[in-house]
């Protein structure tokens, strides 16, 4: 294959940033296919080290590539968006960009609420809150790790089957989740939230921070999302 041109007045990095690029387009790397390894790109493109990984980086932020921890650097699906303003469940989300969701319920336990939960829950201290961490995938893709908590009056939501959408399910039993208080921050993986998410320790992350509240307008529970950013963005 023919290599990069020193002497253009565009950098190599982003000479190989468009030739990678037009490679997907074309169909050489399909979505979802694995890209060769650096020291492969590296004598392909008779470039170095430094700018197969710098056109890489770049790629990856801007949502084209993926990287799995132990695995390589893959071709992401095209991006999906997460409406902020309205009340979306990640199933709604997933319907809105056409992508097939699932989820894995990594576990469901009481445990003891936390001063922000006794504050947004309205909850007494030294109560009792159920928790549900889960991972929502688009496409079979690991994109948000959320974790909620309920107030003990919801403990019955333990013996359902909690892998599809909540909110279908909380308006199965006559509750309505009318109204989101937001709060989004940004955070970097550690190592557990990155193992479940299929990423690196240290990758950014989107962190929605939620109040859902009923049709009464009182406090239904938090959620708090952690989002890859390369795979979601937010329309207001």
């Amino acid at each position: 294959m023919k290599g990069l041109q020193s002497e253009s007045f565009s950098p190599l990095y982003h000479q190989l940033m468009q030739r990678i690029r037009g490679d997907i387009e074309r169909g050489v790397y399909p979505t979802g296919s694995k890209i060769p390894p650096e020291h492969e790109l590296e004598k392909l493109y008779q470039v170095s080290r430094v700018t197969v990984r710098r056109a890489l980086s770049e790629l990856t932020s801007e949502g084209l590539l993926e990287r799995k921890q132990g695995k390589g650097t893959f071709v992401a699906s095209p991006r999906g968006s997460l409406p902020l303003k309205n009340l979306h469940s990640f199933h709604d989300s997933c319907k809105l960009n056409k992508v097939k969701p699932s989820i894995d319920v990594i576990h469901v336990r009481e445990t003891e609420a936390d001063a922000n939960a006794v504050e947004e829950l309205n909850m007494s201290r030294g109560g009792k809150v159920l928790e549900i961490l889960r991972v929502c995938r688009a496409d079979g893709v690991p994109v948000v790790l959320e974790r909620n908590h309920f107030s003990m009056a919801y403990a019955w939501l333990q013996d359902q089957d909690l892998s599809g959408s909540l909110y279908n399910l909380l308006r199965e039993y006559g509750v309505e989740p009318k109204l989101a208080l937001h709060d989004v921050s940004l955070k970097f993986a550690d190592k557990g939230e990155a193992e479940l998410l299929e990423t690196e320790e240290g990758t950014p992350l989107i962190c929605l921070h939620e109040v859902i509240y009923d049709q009464r307008g009182r406090p239904l529970h938090t959620n708090v999302q952690l989002i890859r950013g390369e795979r979601f963005v937010f329309t207001i």
